[in-house]
């Protein structure tokens, strides 16, 4: 059996010696564990470039005293078009740009490494050898992956900003419908869709997650979880699939823009939040059910 590495090792308590701490022990070093990693950094560093290069490439477009392009429909154009106006655009142009791909293949990565990774490095075993059980250390796992959701999603919306700031002019608002609202009130929107689109990734973290649990090749993981990611935006762009794609997880990811909308448009984002809700639910079970009755070798 290999020797765990000092930072993985130093999760797992005496046996025989149950702490009623030890849960929250545990999500705080996976916590320490995940994003001290350098592939971690890397994906966070990829993800604060993006809004960094839209907005100097928004403003070298409209140095010239021409406007950005886009045609005022919903999603990220209509965002672009209003980035000169107000940098607060800049944040939903951001988000709009990332969640297809960026942000999804991000937590793809984490998510996908999560078990298979510890399988891989001889280390899940140690693990499992603390009295906590499998089901309350893949919660925990699954916690961790939602908290890189969560930070990741922020640090988009963060660079965003600061560069949106910097580069353009901040004030009142003007919503998709036309009318404006003050510039407090668009920060709290902003921070709304930031974390709806952090929920929008949950039914990629549990995805991401099951497939973990299938292999003891972290690299395998999440090579299979990012080519399901795109083959489901592939056949969400497939107009002959219209029948199935109400039911493909990314099919209302952009459904956040009619929160920049006066009066907020519910529909979609409530289909989009239930609809990850029910991926999260039935991968990770699946996820439960295969991680509690395999066999752990590594």
């Amino acid at each position: 059996m290999s020797r765990a590495e000092p930072a993985e090792a130093s999760r797992v308590p005496l046996a025989g010696r149950p702490n009623p701490l030890w849960t929250f022990g545990l999500l705080r070093d996976e916590l320490l564990v995940t994003f001290r990693r350098w592939r971690t950094l890397a994906l966070l560093a990829v993800l604060a470039a993006v809004p960094v290069l839209v907005g100097i490439a928004v403003r070298i477009e409209t140095s010239g005293g021409s406007g950005a392009g886009g045609r005022g429909g919903d999603g990220g154009p209509a965002f672009i078009a209003q980035i000169t106006n107000n940098g607060l655009f800049l944040v939903f142009t951001a988000l709009a740009a990332t969640l297809p791909f960026f942000l999804p293949m991000a937590i793809g990565v984490v998510a996908g490494d999560a078990v298979a990774g510890e399988a891989n490095s001889g280390t899940l075993r140690y693990l499992l050898v603390a009295p906590a059980g499998r089901t309350r250390l893949l919660l925990t796992k699954y916690a961790t992956v939602m908290a890189f959701c969560l930070v990741a999603t922020l640090v988009v919306a963060v660079s965003a900003l600061a560069m949106g700031a910097l580069l353009f002019p901040l004030g009142d608002l003007t919503t998709i419908s036309g009318t404006r609202i003050g510039f407090s009130e668009g920060l709290v929107r902003a921070l709304l869709i930031a974390l709806v689109v952090a929920a929008s990734l949950i039914g990629v973290a549990a995805l991401g997650l099951f497939v973990s649990t299938l292999t003891h090749s972290g690299v395998a993981a999440m090579a299979t979880t990012v080519g399901l990611l795109i083959t489901a935006q592939i056949l969400d762009q497939i107009p002959q699939l219209h029948a199935i794609q109400p039911y493909l997880f990314p099919h209302y990811w952009l459904s956040f823009a009619d929160l920049v909308r006066d009066p907020v448009y519910w529909d979609d984002l409530v289909r989009n939040l239930g609809l990850q809700a029910l991926y999260a639910l039935v991968f990770g079970s699946a996820a439960w059910a295969r991680f509690t009755t395999k066999d752990i070798t590594a």
